[in-house]
């Protein structure tokens, strides 16, 4: 009888402490930029959620400087985060590692010049206001822009502006010129034009991306769920790549992703077009997670250094990258 009666309380005390841990749910922070991405969808469903039993609470920055903040002081554990703070962070002993690639940037970030300022060719940009996030992804294009130009950031005034404060600066003509992403970008365009891509001068030299970080002892902690979560990315990513077509104003993912973000359902799909999202079969690839995101943090970390940006750069950024995540999402 006692044997029963043991059972019985160690199988009731079992159910309590399973209901307690499934009520009891892991709460993750994580980081995320307000553009347009496929995943913005996912997000939408609960998909994440979902696959992963966490808890998300989704915060919103402005600009990759401000999430290295934020992982350095504990305040997130996973961010998107572009290529260019990312290298910053990583040269700068921020406690984190490239998990997967978010995005290759191609048309999602422009050099959009406005109607009125005088600036029809890249040698009227002399003596121009130009906006831009400092320490961004954009940035760096176009430091690389100006560059390919034949000009100097002595050129041009340069003010650093996150991309809300070059929304309304734009619309008091207070700015002639900003680099920036969506979906402030496709606001300037109401009223302005492309001069240079982030895609342009990345053929030039100066390739960017958004990539996906995790705090080490996190990541190394909950392996299981990161996996799951960029398992939701890579096949969010591939639905996407693999049938762009269905990827209409009028689909309810589109319209799912624009109201996410704050957009028409139209610059959504028109955002959405100006970058590469890699599913899990291209994460591996050598461009990526199978070398190249280490090789071109590297060099962005020598260009930041030579601009005054950084003072230490790491003879090798392998050591911030840890492709294990990607090729157990990757995994069939």
């Amino acid at each position: 009888m006692k044997s029963v009666l043991t059972t019985l309380l160690t199988g009731a005390s079992f159910a309590l402490l399973l209901a307690g841990t499934v009520s009891a749910q892991t709460k993750v922070v994580i980081g995320h930029f307000g553009d347009p991405a496929p995943y913005k969808a996912a997000v939408a469903d609960g998909r994440l959620e979902k696959a992963t039993g966490w808890t998300i609470e989704w915060r919103k920055f402005n600009s990759g400087a401000e999430v290295n903040a934020a992982m350095a002081s504990g305040g997130i554990v996973i961010s998107e985060i572009g290529s260019v703070p990312l290298s910053a962070g990583a040269s700068t002993g921020v406690d984190y590692q490239l998990v997967s690639i978010g995005k290759s940037i191609v048309t999602s970030e422009s050099l959009i010049t406005r109607n009125g300022a005088g600036i029809e060719k890249p040698a009227d940009l002399k003596g121009k206001k130009v906006a831009v996030p400092i320490g961004s992804t954009a940035h760096f294009s176009l430091m690389g822009a100006l560059k390919t130009f034949g000009l100097t950031e002595k050129d041009v005034q340069i003010i650093g502006m996150s991309p809300p404060e070059i929304a309304a600066a734009w619309s008091q003509n207070a700015i002639d010129a900003a680099f920036v992403w969506n979906p402030v970008q496709a606001k300037l365009r109401e009223n302005g034009k492309a001069l240079t891509t982030a895609g342009e001068v990345a053929k030039a030299g100066f390739p960017t991306f958004n990539g996906w970080v995790v705090n080490t002892k996190f990541g190394a902690e909950n392996r299981a769920g990161v996996v799951n979560f960029l398992r939701v990315m890579n096949e969010v990513n591939g639905q996407y790549t693999k049938n762009k077509a269905a990827w209409t104003a009028d689909s309810p993912q589109i319209k799912a992703i624009a109201a996410n973000v704050g957009s028409t359902p139209q610059d959504a799909v028109a955002a959405l077009d100006g970058a590469s999202y890699p599913d899990g079969d291209a994460q591996m690839l050598p461009a990526w997670m199978g070398g190249g995101a280490a090789t071109t943090m590297k060099a962005t970390a020598d260009f930041l250094k030579s601009a005054g940006r950084i003072n230490t750069v790491a003879d090798n950024y392998s050591k911030f990258v840890n492709a294990d995540f990607a090729k157990a999402a990757a995994a069939k």
